[in-house]
């Protein structure tokens, strides 16, 4: 599909980090068909490229001192970072603490940039602990920190000898230590009971303190102080919205501020010497994310990255010498010749589930279409995530191509507060199934959906969701779309990373507490109530949801004679990350739809 290749070209550019004096953005695009690391001078000068591989490099991070670049890489999606050094001209490249079969993310650079901390499975392929190693001796590596869960660095002090030290014991609990690397002393700074997050440490420039994100008695993420010499918390305001990233200057006055306003971003930035708050006049509507400061005091700037339903990501830089602060758009995505025409927004309804619960949507229409449209129900992973009115290729070009896409935040999704996030948690895992099926009457009643050509797509725990529904409520789907989705609970949670199940555990149960509800709800158990054609995609390398899922699915709708088409890839893990196997699934998922959906006979 000519058309489609198109929509699939549209590029992206995120992940920005400012060099130590303001002047240089390196940042992450995907123009050679994967992310690599690229540079730029100024706004929307051509940039320089400076990293070149098939595989992502998933993060990159200036040194604080000179003009040295961090990243990570892994190979084939199977998520075993391993972190490398260059120069930003791109002339050296050498690796830092190599273990090619172990997992190194979270890395951050020491004060004075000659340390980088990072969190691996070195020692136990089970357990993430912290350590660091000197970029002058890059073999020499030092477990600092171990406990149970994922630990990691969650900032470095000033002095470079203390750092803040994260533990998560699942997605919506953590606490956080202050480790003395010298001594290997520690210090328990959050206790607590029940779940809480403390998030986007950031330390005050003389070490009194820092600030952070957290929903520590409270249903939403705020801003919180914490004071190390007391060992108090402090809130600084109480929202209904979270918080959702946090950024200080080098010097502390400047902090900035993204809040997650029913799915769009908000910024603000607070003069904290002259203590006034500013908003951001030419700040675009959208979703962003990934503050950045400039790592000295040499410039006051700092980038972020900024989607929306109709624009790629970029990368902008915020002026502070300004009054107010001025947004500047640094990166220019390429948007292969789309017409504005052809991109639609969507609208945010809600709908009620099946106890009365409300349920946000976002609702894209088609323009060159009346309804009753096909629909396509678009379902997030995580589950604790949140469908975003960010830019997707796949979906503008399905409500191009007449489709509507409804993407709903069914219990269990993040952003409206901790109650929301915990309602599907374990054995109330078919309510939030029972939210589609509320989704689809809802669709119905409205007057936007036919009846008998309503789709279902979804990656990950998404893809989980589509095959439940599938198996749940049978008759109403017209076909469905599973993307590294999980097909049997007991399996996933056998044969998941194992740094990761019991993290996983802690949101769907455990196999020696819940193993029969476990069995009870898997998709792979009730396979024979499928009736629907179904398409399912999956990676190789995929160490979060092992294709042995997949596989399962298959078999078993084949034996069955149940229509499947199975697209796996090689060189792919968790989801399509490869512009050439994107090119290839993507036409391939729209034209499986069009034979069962959009030109499905209806009475």
């Amino acid at each position: 599909m000519a058309e489609f290749r198109r929509f699939l070209n549209v590029r992206n550019a995120f992940g920005g980090t400012l060099a130590p004096d303001g002047k240089r953005l390196a940042f992450l695009t995907d123009i050679t068909g994967t992310s690599q690391v690229w540079t730029l001078d100024g706004p929307q000068q051509w940039p320089d490229q400076r990293s070149f591989d098939d595989d992502r490099i998933t993060f990159v991070r200036y040194s604080p001192r000179e003009p040295l670049l961090l990243f990570g890489q892994d190979r084939g999606g199977n998520e075993m970072d391993q972190l490398f050094v260059m120069d930003d001209e791109g002339t050296f490249v050498r690796p830092l603490a190599p273990k090619p079969d172990r997992k190194h993310i979270l890395a951050t650079w020491s004060p004075d940039g000659r340390t980088v901390a990072f969190t691996a499975n070195r020692d136990h392929v089970a357990q993430l602990d912290v350590y660091v190693a000197e970029v002058e001796r890059p073999d020499e590596v030092r477990r600092v920190f171990t406990g149970e869960g994922w630990n990691y660095v969650a900032a470095w002090l000033p002095d470079g000898r203390h750092v803040i030290v994260g533990q998560s014991t699942s997605n919506t609990n953590n606490t956080l230590y202050l480790l003395d690397l010298t001594t290997g002393e520690q210090a328990h700074l959050t206790p607590h009971t029940g779940d809480a997050r403390y998030l986007y440490v950031r330390p005050m420039p003389d070490g009194s303190g820092f600030f952070l994100l957290s929903d520590q008695e409270r249903e939403f993420l705020n801003l919180a102080f914490f004071d190390l010499h007391a060992r108090t918390l402090h809130f600084l305001e109480e929202l209904s919205w979270d918080r959702e990233d946090l950024a200080l200057s080098h010097d502390g006055r400047w902090l900035a501020l993204l809040t997650n306003v029913d799915g769009w971003s908000e910024l603000e930035v607070r003069d904290l010497v002259q203590e006034r708050t500013f908003s951001v006049p030419e700040f675009p509507k959208g979703v962003a994310g990934g503050l950045q400061f400039a790592p000295t005091n040499a410039t006051h700037r700092f980038c972020l990255t900024v989607t929306g339903p109709t624009r790629p990501m970029d990368v902008w830089v915020v002026e502070l010498q300004n009054t107010p602060p001025e947004a500047v758009r640094w990166t220019r995505s390429a948007r292969a010749g789309i017409p504005d025409e052809a991109l639609v927004e969507p609208e945010l309804v809600r709908y009620r589930s099946f106890d009365g619960l409300e349920i946000p949507a976002l609702y894209y229409r088609p323009r060159n279409a009346r309804p009753p449209y096909p629909v396509v129900i678009d379902i997030h992973g995580g589950p604790e995530s949140q469908r975003r009115p960010t830019f997707s290729a796949v979906t503008q070009f399905m409500v191009n191509h007449g489709y509507a896409v409804f993407a709903p935040n069914v219990r269990g999704s993040t952003g409206y507060g901790r109650t929301y996030t915990h309602l599907d948690d374990v054995r109330r895992r078919m309510d939030a199934v029972a939210d589609i099926k509320a989704a689809y009457e809802w669709l119905v009643a409205e007057g936007g959906a036919d009846p008998q050509r309503v789709a279902l797509i979804g990656g990950s725990y998404g893809g989980f969701m589509v095959l439940a529904c599938m198996v749940t409520y049978p008759e109403l789907w017209a076909a469905g779309v599973d993307i590294v989705g999980i097909a049997n609970f007991v399996t996933f949670l056998e044969n998941t990373g194992p740094w990761r199940r019991k993290l996983r555990e802690k949101e769907y149960g455990s196999l020696e507490e819940d193993r029969e509800f476990l069995v009870s709800i898997s998709p792979i158990n009730h396979v024979e109530r499928i009736r629907a054609p179904l398409m399912v995609i999956h990676g190789v390398n995929d160490p979060r949801v092992p294709v042995s899922e997949a596989e399962q699915i298959v078999q078993a709708l084949r034996e069955r004679r149940v229509p499947v088409e199975y697209l796996v890839y090689e060189d792919e893990g968790h989801g399509l990350v490869k512009l050439k196997n994107r090119l290839d699934a993507y036409p391939k998922v729209v034209q499986f739809l069009d034979r069962h959906v959009k030109h499905r006979p209806t009475a």
